[in-house]
């Protein structure tokens, strides 16, 4: 039995580290158990996202009556915080403090303020539906609750990717950035699919319930993440240590013309892949017919495609692959996938369009995780915070600017072609998507012109001995 066992044993050890996803992003820095714990924070990110840009959307339209404008306006207000990512970066890299944490103090106040809002939300939606009182009132609350929301989201995601980028070894930090995305996918996921289960028969009480249910997993998860994590080390938070100003630190980022053409390729190949995220379901349901449970599934099929991206990421990256050259074959597969979707209406192929969507989705999310693993190439001086936040600033902006844009590209071009503005030959349902899609193949076109100088030469490329990380080498 004892030599079964031992047997048995040794299989694992073999088997694990080929069929266990990202096992090798764990270093003796970053034990794959405290990795695993530090990327709850995402799961947090992902729960308020899904409340903020789709659950509460039909909720605040439907079931309570609120305006579209009101609901577009709310759900827009965490953007606000968006821009500022780099300079709360910057403060995590350069906070001073008699305690030694650096990036601890902004993940707990993103924390409050996450709670702060999720809080006091559902409340706030209640009395903007309430016909019997002044209905400003609750929308000034629920305003205020978004804003907290947002801006506890983007803090917290802020200086959780810069502890990170902190904790991890540079060479296992291509694999640190896609288990983190895979996290947020996960946590997106799921709540979604829990949210929308709770929801199912709605009534008021369950949504106090829902939400503040919500506010509290978040204060318990990001607890979670948070414990021992980041050392302290009161000299480095020293008061005595000179700050530089945000602006120098900016001016002496921005002085390589690097950074600055990385970042425009950031917001342009976001917003390339951004502009569809509201259309995809409406183009399937209203061009190609299809019902509302097969347009449903196309989330599944999108977040399978990013996960595809995620895997890739992380295998490659790991290699020591240009991080800019693969963000380059992401971009590539986001053009085909755009085609594919644009055919799916000429062709009236559902499968064809489902090939188009898992495309977007795994190109989407190979950039994504290509570029963040740039952007930890671009620190000077140990301010990973302040490159991280830079990213993420434009990520956020060039999404949201390009979402809204394409709602209203579709709107207004439709309502060109319906009056037979635009020809003759541009009067069907299909010509407001298709000139969003047209214009998302541009953008990553303008992508892929900028980005090309980033590609760093093949004989530059450091190769890397191996990017396995078995059990047996697992960090005592």
């Amino acid at each position: 039995m004892k030599r079964l066992n031992d047997t048995l044993a040794m299989g694992w050890i073999r088997i694990a580290p080929r069929y266990l996803p990202f096992a090798d992003a764990a270093s003796a820095e970053l034990p794959l158990a405290r990795l695993l714990r530090l990327s709850l924070f995402q799961v947090s990110v992902g729960m308020a996202v899904v409340l903020l840009n789709s659950t509460l959307n039909r909720v605040m339209i439907v079931e309570l009556g609120i305006h579209a404008w009101i609901v577009a306006l709310m759900v827009s207000l965490p953007l606000i915080f968006a821009p500022a990512r780099a300079l709360i970066g910057f403060r995590s890299d350069t906070h001073r403090s008699m305690l030694g944490w650096r990036r601890v103090p902004y993940i707990w106040m993103g924390t409050l303020l996450q709670f702060g809002g999720l809080a006091i939300m559902p409340f706030a939606l209640l009395l903007s539906g309430d016909t019997q009182g002044p209905a400003w009132i609750g929308q000034a609350g629920a305003a205020l609750a978004f804003l907290l929301t947002g801006a506890g989201l983007h803090t917290t995601q802020t200086a959780g990717l810069a502890l990170a980028t902190d904790l991890a070894p540079a060479e296992a930090r291509p694999r640190v950035v896609a288990l983190l995305y895979v996290t947020l996918l996960i946590g997106m996921v799921a709540s979604a699919l829990v949210v929308g289960a709770l929801l199912a028969d709605f009534n008021q009480i369950r949504l106090i319930q829902v939400i503040q249910g919500t506010a509290l997993l978040t204060m318990g998860l990001n607890l979670l993440a948070l414990w021992k994590q980041e050392v302290r080390d009161p000299s480095r938070t020293a008061r005595s240590r000179p700050r530089p100003a945000f602006r120098d630190s900016w001016q002496a980022l921005m002085r390589s013309d690097r950074a600055g053409r990385f970042l425009i390729a950031v917001g342009l190949g976001t917003a390339g892949f951004s502009m569809q995220d509201i259309l995809l379901e409406p183009y399937g349901g209203e061009i190609l017919h299809l019902s509302v449970g097969e347009t449903t599934t196309l989330t599944a099929v999108l977040a399978a495609g990013s996960l595809a991206g995620f895997v890739l990421a992380a295998h490659t990256l790991g290699r020591g692959f240009d991080p800019c050259r693969l963000a380059a074959f992401g971009l590539l597969a986001g053009l085909c996938a755009f085609c594919a979707v644009i055919f799916a209406a000429t062709l009236a192929s559902a499968l064809l369009f489902c090939v188009g969507t898992a495309l977007i989705g795994f190109g989407g999310g190979l950039f994504a995780v290509c570029t963040l693993t740039a952007a930890m190439g671009l620190e000077r001086g140990g301010q990973n915070g302040l490159a991280l936040g830079a990213w993420g600033a434009v990520q956020a902006s060039a999404a949201g600017v390009a979402i809204a844009l394409g709602g209203a590209i579709r709107d207004a071009v439709s309502g060109l072609a319906s009056q037979g503005l635009l020809g003759p030959a541009l009067t069907g349902p299909s010509v407001g998507y298709g000139v969003v899609y047209h214009i998302e193949i541009a953008l990553l076109f303008a992508t892929l012109a900028v980005i090309g100088p980033l590609v760093r030469p093949a004989s530059e490329v450091r190769p890397q001995a191996s990017s396995s990380f078995g059990l047996a080498e697992f960090p005592g």
